[in-house]
């Protein structure tokens, strides 16, 4: 095991900590244009490194890009989304309360 491997992991485990609120939050919203790219880097690093040898970081890379492809299936805005999905969705968290 290489010491860099080791670097390029604590790099890849970092990036997952920091994303998992991003995931976690319901009303996070992620453009695609962030989320596909850094998930396809992800991939694509995670291919490099294994070429390479570099099993941990590999898969932290791999892990990484899956992070990022859930956000961007689960986070960033769809064309499908109507305007009565907004509206309920804003409703919802805008805290107001109607008496009955």
């Amino acid at each position: 095991m290489m010491w860099q491997d080791v670097v390029f992991l604590a790099g890849s485990v970092f990036s997952l900590l920091v994303l998992v609120p991003t995931l976690r939050d319901s009303m996070a919203n992620i453009p695609l244009g962030t989320s596909l790219p850094s998930a396809t880097i992800g991939v694509v690093y995670g291919t490099a490194f294994f070429s390479l040898g570099m099993s941990l970081s590999a898969v932290g890379s791999f892990l990484t890009g899956i992070m990022w492809s859930l956000i961007a299936a689960l986070r960033s805005p769809h064309p499908f989304n109507t305007p009565d999905d907004e509206t309920a969705r804003s409703a919802r968290y805008s805290g107001s309360q109607h008496a009955d």
